[in-house]
């Protein structure tokens, strides 16, 4: 063992920048953060999307459309998953309830029954909304379409 082999002991240094500590240690004076501004300032805290006074990005781009605010939002479910749904579990009767207990709906969702697919059972359903070929094609076979 010799001189050159020496180095400290595990553990017992730590690699981070000791910011401050005067001219000597390299990062003293301004502390690695430049002169003036607001980045150089204690406190300082950018806020998401500010861009120095640049006008920002999102303030740039055109706008486009119209969201109308009173948009009712359907989980729209169609007659064939109601066909393997009364299949499966031998049903003559379809509400929220049953698809909200199958997983095709959640408790907040208002359900609308679509037109897709062909019935096969003479159902009850009972939901939010309907659309007319949904309608025609659970009355065709003698079921009942009812609005909650």
């Amino acid at each position: 063992m010799d001189l050159s082999n020496l180095k400290p002991a595990k553990g017992s240094t730590k690699s981070r920048k000791r910011i401050g500590r005067g001219q000597g240690s390299g990062y003293g004076g301004t502390s690695t953060k430049g002169h003036k501004g607001a980045k150089s300032r204690a406190g300082y805290s950018s806020k998401p999307g500010f861009e120095g006074g640049q006008m920002p990005l999102y303030r740039r781009i055109p706008k486009f459309g119209f969201k109308n605010i009173n948009r009712v939002e359907y989980r729209g479910i169609n007659i064939d998953v109601l066909q393997k749904l009364a299949e499966e579990f031998k049903l003559s009767e379809i509400n929220v309830e049953t698809l909200i207990d199958n997983g095709l709906a959640n408790k907040k969702d208002l359900v609308k029954i679509l037109g897709r697919g062909e019935l096969k059972a003479k159902l009850e359903v009972k939901a939010h909304a309907f659309s007319k070929s949904a309608i025609e094609a659970i009355e065709a076979k003698g079921g009942v379409a009812t609005k909650i």
